[in-house]
């Protein structure tokens, strides 16, 4: 169901980035939004992983750096049959975990010096467990191509304002919006997008929990570490930047009121629930 919820919410964004090319620019619009999508997407996927590392400050760790973590991911990968990937640490207090690359075989985990002093050994298995599910499922793909359709939208939206405003928006077909609903189309487009971007997120935390839960045999121990973290996210929130914040096991951001609406993230709550319902609990 998860898979399908994504699908249909990725298939929205892209109508969505249709659409509004072609209230700019009629057919040519659309075209031109397509492309534009094409290749910030191409961008993305080739360098997002190595961008988003080095935003963090990540440094790449070995056994003889971090035994416990590089062991624990180690185990996991060959478990899951899948290449080893790289293992970062980030230099910050503040517990929380990501994975990025574009496929298995580019794949990097990162988990910050605040997670490794909080949990044992079965709570860290099980979020390492958890950013190994995203990669399998190269969730950190499907999230970029949502966030650079979004982030696309956005800019023709800001774009669509100044050409109504001056007349402009008019395509091949000469067809285009009028002044109001123009103006309204880029306001409401944005705000859809980030919507639909959000739950494309949350979405595949939930397939990570499932996956994190399997791969590591401790449903309950993942969810003791989500309860950890998400209580140390609020007291210690995490100097991240929102457009990245989607990549982590929690949000790193929830020590700030943000509407559950906007959240990147599923309620910890019910992720928990679901885990121990899998455990039989």
């Amino acid at each position: 169901m998860n898979q399908l919820k994504t699908t249909i919410f990725l298939a929205l964004l892209t109508a969505l980035l249709v659409f509004l090319g072609g209230a700019m620019g009629g057919k040519t619009g659309m075209v031109m939004a397509l492309g534009l999508a094409g290749i910030m997407n191409f961008l993305a996927y080739w360098y997002s992983d190595k961008i988003v590392l080095a935003m963090y400050g990540a440094q790449e760790v070995g056994p003889a750096e971090a035994p416990v973590l590089y062991g624990i991911v180690q185990e996991l990968a060959q478990r899951a049959g899948i290449p080893m990937p790289r293992v970062y640490i980030i230099p910050t207090e503040s517990p929380n975990a990501f994975a990025t690359g574009r496929s298995p075989k580019h794949a990097a985990v990162a988990a910050t010096q605040g997670i490794l002093r909080i949990l044992n050994r079965d709570e860290l298995m099980g979020v390492m467990a958890h950013e190994l599910g995203h990669v399998i499922h190269r969730d950190t793909l499907i999230a970029t191509i949502a966030a650079t359709i979004a982030g696309a939208i956005s800019m023709l939206a800001n774009w669509l304002q100044w050409a109504v405003l001056f007349g402009m928006g008019r395509g091949d077909d000469e067809e285009g919006p009028g002044l109001a609903g123009g103006l309204i189309m880029a306001i409401i487009a944005p705000i859809a997008a980030t919507l639909v971007q959000m739950a494309v997120s949350r979405s595949r935390e939930f397939l990570a929990d499932e996956a994190g839960a399997q791969l590591s045999g401790k449903p309950l121990a993942l969810a003791s570490a989500l309860g950890k973290l998400q209580q140390a996210a609020h007291m210690m929130p995490m100097d991240a930047n929102p457009a990245t914040s989607h990549l982590f096991i929690v949000n790193p951001l929830s020590g700030s009121n943000v509407l559950a609406l906007f959240s990147t993230h599923p309620p910890v709550e019910e992720r928990i629930a679901r885990l121990k319902a899998m455990a039989g609990r």
